[in-house]
């Protein structure tokens, strides 16, 4: 009975211990399952990116090899159109008539043939006149020559005819052979150096082949419309890397192909995507032309831009090997992390028992000297992090006042630049004044010493109005070139535009600009300087003038309009030659500038868009859809709630 006491007494106790046991041993042994798991999937992971850098190293070079060797095919025959084009007997052949040409045609005809045999490894070399007929050509020995034939419709011909050289994959339509044109316009220096014809190489691309062949691997090459042009297998020529549309494969054949099958198998390849590598899967049509161990699998795809052409250079790699790869590594990584894992065990068995003989007090203490020395260290950083900061502040702000008065000075400097431009003109305005006052004074002195006042009076009244007139040149020079800070004001768009018209009267009558002043009185106010507004415009009116030196239509347009969100749009257009792209870019660069060495600075817009941004606007810079080039002024409209107030 007394054991049976002791067993009543005990079981209760002992079984809830043995199930939490079990519990916390499985969740254990579940957590280790998981992390072999991870580190297996890591170690496949890490070893697969690995092996997929490598397999890019490895089609990048494979991609150096082939591009050398096309380029060594192919584009080392370039400079032969060009000397066609300076070829006396071609030029003379081409200023005669129709009808006039067999006499020399079959002179030209040897000369390209001993071309082609002796110097180019080429298909045919032949001269087209400015109706896109073939007048003389290397193959005219042959049944099948180009003689005569009518490329006009080809895009080479009328690249090269508009006077581009052009280069263009294609099958001629008379022998039925693909080949690589290269065309050059040929121009006549005897009529003004009109182009009379093209002349034209047909590159051979054999060579070519039988590199691709050497390559056990999937290569090809695909030109800027995605159709394959060359491919090992042979099988995916004339495949394309994307589908194509139905209007897209007519106009190829039609133009490039001449009735070759285009399009009718897609790869699908994204070019853009393959010049940093991307895996892709080789199925269906495409599959069929590779070794059955290769069908169905997946490919690394580098891809690459020849130079000097449109197309795209493209190698497949098979991604097998380094997945088999590894997995291995991922097994190998799940083994070693099973290994440290039972090695951790024995280490926290093994210390289980140190462990337990640690105290609080000592944690405790441990955990207070390190918090007192991240307080010490977070408040000498802190401390450090505040002087650092207000010497950075002081800098700027002096920076800052360093730049403004940097650019106070160009701005004034900018005004003296225009004033000296326009010194000439405000001379012989101020001319003519200036002697009809001393005319008219001469003549009161003499009417005074009849004494014929009445006639000296109206003399006097003319000088008085001559005064005021000169007065009236001379009071906005005064104004422009006074150097005062920039205050902003409620300013007529219109005033601004009449005065900085009026500094650059005389500049733009003598260079025959029409000017087109769209601005009214009254209709349009903004917040801003009415002197620095001034400025601005007199820069940019300049520009245009300058613009259209070489120009039969010099017409200047200057409008203001309200913008739909608030605010004032102000543009001064011209009939130029507008901005090339490149120049857009970097317009507004400070020292940049298109004209002549010695005559600019670069400084103009770069200063007039910072005084622009100075007003709370922005200053943008178009080509116009009819010619010519426009610059936007955009300005805060004058308000009440930026006007100052009124305490008067």
């Amino acid at each position: 009975m007394a054991a049976a006491a002791f067993l009543a007494r005990t079981m209760p106790v002992a079984f809830p211990d043995i199930a939490g046991l079990v519990r916390r041993r499985s969740f254990g042994a579940a957590a280790i399952l998981v992390v072999l798991a991870l580190a297996g999937l890591a170690g496949y992971l890490v070893s697969e990116r690995h092996g997929l850098n490598l397999l890019r190293e490895e089609s990048r070079h494979r991609l150096d090899l082939l591009a050398a060797a096309v380029d060594s095919e192919v584009v080392r025959v370039t400079h032969i159109p060009g000397i066609l084009a300076l070829n006396a007997d071609i030029l003379d052949l081409l200023r005669q008539p129709a009808e006039a040409r067999s006499a020399r045609q079959p002179e030209v005809n040897r000369y390209l043939e001993r071309l082609s045999a002796q110097h180019v490894d080429s298909l045919a070399v032949f001269v087209m006149d400015a109706r896109g007929r073939v007048i003389a050509s290397s193959d005219w020995i042959l049944t099948d020559n180009l003689l005569g034939a009518d490329l006009s419709h080809r895009p080479f011909f009328q690249a090269a005819i508009g006077g581009a050289p052009y280069r263009q994959y294609a099958v001629d339509g008379v022998r039925d052979e693909p080949g690589y044109f290269f065309a050059q316009p040929i121009r006549d220096e005897r009529q003004d150096w009109k182009i009379v014809g093209v002349a034209v190489l047909k590159a051979s691309i054999r060579g070519v082949e039988r590199q691709w062949l050497t390559h056990d691997a999937p290569a090809l090459i695909a030109d800027g419309n995605g159709v394959v042009l060359l491919s090992a297998p042979r099988e995916w020529r004339y495949a394309s890397l994307q589908p194509l549309s139905g209007e897209q494969v007519a106009e190829l054949v039609r133009l490039q192909f001449d009735g070759r099958p285009v399009g009718t198998m897609s790869l699908d390849i994204d070019v853009r995507a393959a010049a940093a590598g991307s895996v892709v899967r080789v199925s269906g049509r495409a599959a069929e032309a590779l070794a059955p161990e290769s069908r169905g699998r997946d490919f690394l795809v580098m891809s690459r831009n020849l130079p000097g052409t449109a197309w795209h250079l493209l190698v497949l790699a098979s991604v097998r090997p380094v997945r088999a790869q590894a997995v291995a590594h991922g097994a190998l990584a799940a083994a070693a992390s099973a290994t440290l894992i039972l090695w951790l065990l024995y280490l926290r068995q093994r210390r289980r028992a140190l462990q337990a003989r640690l105290g609080a007090q000592a944690a405790l203490e441990a955990a207070n000297r390190a918090l007192e020395e991240k307080v010490a260290e977070r408040t000498a950083d802190l401390t450090r992090t505040v002087e650092t900061l207000e010497a950075e502040v002081a800098e700027r702000m002096r920076a800052e006042q360093t730049l403004r008065a940097a650019q106070e000075e160009l701005v004034q400097a900018g005004k003296l630049a225009v004033l000296g431009r326009l010194a000439t003109g405000i001379t012989h305005e101020l001319n003519q004044p200036l002697g009809a006052v001393r005319t008219l004074a001469g003549n009161g002195i003499e009417f005074m010493r009849r004494g014929n006042l009445e006639t000296a009076e109206q003399n006097l009244r003319i000088v008085c109005d001559l005064a005021d007139q000169m007065g009236g040149i001379i009071r906005p020079l005064k104004s422009f070139a006074r150097k005062s800070p920039a205050v902003p004001s409620r300013v007529d768009v219109a005033q601004a535009v009449g005065s900085a018209l009026f500094l650059l009267d005389p500049p733009l009558r003598r260079a025959g600009v029409v000017v087109d002043n769209r601005c009214a009185a009254g209709e349009h106010f903004a917040w801003c300087d009415a002197n620095r507004l001034q400025q601005v415009l007199i820069n940019l009116i300049g520009n245009a003038a300058d613009a259209m030196n070489d120009r039969s239509e010099r017409r200047l347009e200057i409008a203001a309009a309200t913008q739909p969100g608030g605010g004032i749009a102000l543009s001064v257009a011209d009939t130029g030659c507008g901005l090339p792209e490149e120049v857009l870019d970097r317009l507004f660069e400070p020292f940049f500038t298109t004209q002549a060495a010695g005559e600019g600075l670069g400084l103009g817009l770069a200063i007039s868009r910072d005084i622009v941004r100075d007003f709370g606007g922005e200053l943008r810079a178009e080509n116009r859809d009819g010619g010519g080039a426009r610059f936007v002024i955009t300005l805060p409209a004058a308000t009440g709630d930026n006007e100052p107030e009124n305490n008067e």
